[in-house]
């Protein structure tokens, strides 16, 4: 059956637009106006095969991913209308007239017209997986099947609110040491390719010894400005070669183990894995997935193969009848506070609720953490930055005041 993209005007004059299903165009014009709108704009739009179809061939890029802030809203909103007793497809149909991103409401219109040919709500969103990821999918289909959808929407909405602060707070204390490592290299980079080459034609017209940090800074200046192209390529060359290893299972393994071990950021990086673990479980197991699925789908959330492997190896042994709390203290990678909270959960039968304790303790440590490398690395970096200048300042003076003894 065509489907049709309208604008149109409701009571009081108020404009309104969205999909509908009809036979024909006369036919979308009279069911319209039996639901009260009075089409001023009417073109019919592709069916879900074709859209489907297109999607297959040309698929959007990453970077426009609908932002976790227009999704959450979404999901609250999808939440209250279903809540509230509204049917799905209705809700549906007022999510495209509410959504204000162009992009999350062409797809809320595709949501409507997959379940308007009998597809499960799971299922619909199965079909944009660069939107709804297996969290979500899975939590839906867990609410669908257990009856419980609107719960499980107002959790998933409030997973991604708290996963949307965790990531401004890291983008946030991440912001300040980038500035100022850019301004110290582009300070540098002036320097060594404008001043330092003026300076060392002058020192060298004068005749006389070179103290060691102008010889230093003169050697500095000569290798940037004759080797910077050879220098990218092998930049270029480096980060290829090191970036297809890590994204082999061997490469990504030791990388991630790396990462752990680094002497501040992994403590972290760590901290964050854990986090996003224990908030992703405790919301799965809440949603009423089971405990090997939630495992399998929380895995993926920290981003860190050594702490995902530990999370298998738990998975496998909970088939064979084991605890959770047993495997993860094997495994080594989780802190003994974690463990004990996980097995207390586990046997008192309040997994969920401890695991979210986990993770809001877990989110302070990360906030604390921050907090202290942000006020370390400024000092810092001035402390580099002011070392640089001095050692130019004195590459510069030392000769003239050589030249003023001689004279």
């Amino acid at each position: 059956m065509p489907v049709y993209e309208y604008k149109g005007l409701v009571a009081g004059n108020q404009s309104t637009r969205g999909m509908i299903d009809a036979d024909s165009l006369r036919s979308a014009r009279l069911k319209l106006r039996a639901e009260g709108i009075y089409p001023t704009e009417l073109v019919e739009g592709k069916t879900r095969s074709a859209t489907s179809e297109t999607l297959s061939k040309f698929k959007l890029p990453e970077w426009r991913r609908v932002p976790a802030l227009d999704l959450s809203l979404f999901t609250s909103q999808f939440a209250t209308l279903i809540g509230a007793g509204i049917p799905l497809m209705e809700s549906l149909s007022a999510l495209t007239e509410q959504v204000d991103n162009t992009r999350l409401k062409a797809v809320t219109g595709r949501l409507r017209e997959s379940i308007n040919h009998g597809s499960t709500l799971a299922d619909a969103l199965g079909e944009h997986p660069e939107v709804f990821n297996e969290l979500y999918q899975s939590m839906v289909r867990a609410g669908e099947s257990s009856g419980a959808l609107a719960l499980v929407l107002n959790r998933l909405s409030t997973y991604i609110e708290g996963q949307m602060e965790l990531r401004n707070k890291l983008i946030s204390a991440l912001m300040y040491p980038v500035i100022m490592i850019g301004m110290s290299l582009v300070v540098m980079g002036v320097l060594l390719v404008k001043v330092i080459p003026t300076i060392a034609g002058l020192l060298e017209d004068l005749n006389q010894p070179l103290p060691l940090p102008t010889l230093i800074v003169i050697k500095a200046s000569q290798l940037v400005t004759t080797w910077w192209i050879p220098a990218i390529v092998v930049i270029g060359v480096t980060y290829w070669a090191v970036y297809g290893f890590i994204h082999t299972e061997r490469g990504r393994m030791q990388w991630d183990r790396l990462r752990l071990r680094l002497p501040v950021a992994g403590r972290v990086i760590r901290h964050v894995s854990i986090s996003r673990f224990s908030r992703t479980l405790a919301t799965l197991l809440e949603g009423g997935l089971n405990i090997v699925q939630a495992l399998d789908i929380s895995k993926t959330v920290t981003a860190n193969a050594v702490i995902g492997a530990a999370i298998d190896d738990a998975k496998v042994a909970i088939t064979k009848g084991a605890t959770i709390a047993g495997p993860l203290r094997q495994s080594g990678q989780f802190p003994p506070m974690v463990m004990h909270m996980v097995a207390v959960g586990e046997a008192s039968g309040d997994l969920s609720p401890m695991l979210a304790k986990v993770a809001d303790t877990y989110d302070d440590l990360v906030g604390n953490s921050l907090d202290r490398f942000t006020a370390l690395m400024g000092p810092v970096l001035l402390i580099v930055v002011a070392l640089v200048v001095v050692m130019v300042i004195l590459s510069t003076l030392l000769p003239l005041m050589n030249l003023t003894s001689a004279l």
